[in-house]
């Protein structure tokens, strides 16, 4: 007997349909788009509405505050989505988002409230991200099989790419038209869109050691209930004593902590210091984009990379080769190129991560799991930003390029040295 909007394991794997020609995948794949893009557009609405607001130091900290809560409940978040099914968290996050947002733009309609509402805003945002970003990560594996896990992180990098390319001018123009409070509405708007698409997903019931039995020594209890501390600490020891997830766990922060500083402050810095101007620092940041989604579009339609471990160390060597590079290139053009190369190496090393890390996981701990990845990515890593900015103040780009270039290298060397994460594969 199953249950209304869940498939058995059994039943599901035995139909396997690829997933960009599943209406579950693309049901799913829709919803977080729209997620996505009232995302990009609500950033863009709060960016203006604070420098409409305050001071620029004012306007600063109101898009700072989300980044707080967002750090330290992270972990409590990924402990929410394994206990009650990241379906429903997602679902709940994404009507919680929409009512505050919608909230404020109605509130910017009737009066002019001041920065107060706007951080009110900013910190509600952070403190649901903690809970919701898990949930997202760990939903892949509800929505399809196993096998097609890796076609479904290059679709949710497509799904990620349309909406930075498409969120800011929609952003732009929102406000263009009517002002903050309009654009706030249009992004509460996008993520309601995902609401009901998310209540029509399908959800499978995951067998709870389907994912890799032999990799660690320990197994979820089942039917056991703990406290949440107790749940989290279960997890923390689940991924120290994975023979894939944790080499996996360091490689990813050495590889997002060399990586961010210089494809964030580090390129504004370059293309000031070398006179190419706002457009071209866009030609370089397009030539990035465009790799990234080269990326995702291969991985979209390969559907599996063979010997995946082994790809995604050499994919993040490689990346950290052409970051070291992009300081020394003598043109825009060269830069551009070298920029479109590196999306490609980042974007490929990047969902090679999270395909390894869905399919190694053991579902029970899989947002726990995600927790613990989205903490380094966006807890740890954009603390690179101010002291590359600082250290290219000092010595100059070359130099902290070079460094940070090392750093994510060491990311990959991680990868090749740790047996387990250099054999691993992706399932058939």
């Amino acid at each position: 007997m199953t249950t209304t909007g869940t498939l058995p394991p059994s039943l599901a794997d035995a139909v396997e349909t690829p997933a960009h020609r599943d209406g579950n995948v693309l049901r799913w794949l829709a919803a977080y788009t729209a997620s996505m893009t009232g995302d990009s557009v609500y950033y863009i609405a709060l960016s203006w509405a604070a420098v409409q607001s305050g001071t620029p130091a004012q306007a600063g900290v109101v898009m700072s505050v989300s980044a707080l809560p967002r750090a330290l409940l992270m972990l409590g978040g990924g402990v929410i989505a394994d206990r009650f099914g990241p379906r429903r968290v997602v679902i709940g996050s994404d009507a919680v988002r929409c009512a505050a947002v919608l909230a404020v733009a109605a509130l910017l309609y009737l009066a002019e409230p001041g920065l107060w509402a706007l951080a009110l805003l900013a910190l509600v945002f952070g403190t649901v991200d903690a809970v919701f970003m898990p949930a997202v990560g760990a939903l892949p594996a509800r929505v399809t099989t196993r096998g097609q896990l890796t076609r479904v992180q290059g679709m949710r990098g497509l799904g990620i790419r349309f909406a930075s390319v498409v969120g800011g001018p929609l952003g732009g123009l929102a406000v263009a038209v009517g002002g903050a409070a309009t654009a706030f509405a249009f992004a509460g708007l996008l993520i309601a869109i995902s609401v009901p698409l998310l209540v029509s997903v399908r959800i499978r019931e995951v067998d709870r050691h389907a994912a890799a039995p032999s990799a660690c020594g320990e197994t979820p209890a089942r039917g056991a209930v703990g406290s949440a501390w107790s749940d989290l600490r279960i997890g923390l020891r689940y991924i120290r004593r994975h023979r894939v997830l944790a080499p996996l766990m360091l490689a990813v922060a050495l590889g997002d902590l060399g990586f961010v500083g210089p494809l964030n402050v580090g390129l504004t810095l370059l293309a000031d210091e070398r006179g190419w101007g706002s457009a071209g620092m866009g030609w370089v940041l397009g030539g990035f984009g465009a790799g990234a989604g080269l990326a995702s579009l291969v991985l979209a339609v390969r559907g599996r990379v063979p010997h995946a471990g082994l790809v995604m160390a050499y994919t993040c060597l490689g990346g950290a080769v052409a970051i070291g590079a992009l300081a020394f290139v003598p043109g825009v053009v060269a830069a551009a190129g070298v920029a479109l190369l590196i999306g490609l190496l980042a974007g490929l090393s990047g969902a090679l991560c999270g395909a390894l890390l869905q399919t190694q996981a053991d579902p029970a701990y899989l947002g726990r799991v995600t927790a613990v990845a989205s903490l380094v990515s966006l807890g740890f890593a954009p603390l690179s930003m101010p002291l590359s900015a600082a250290a290219i103040g000092a010595w100059g780009t070359g130099p902290v390029f070079v460094t940070s270039a090392a750093v994510c290298g060491l990311g990959g060397l991680v990868a090749l040295c740790a047996r387990n994460l250099r054999r691993a594969e992706l399932p058939a």
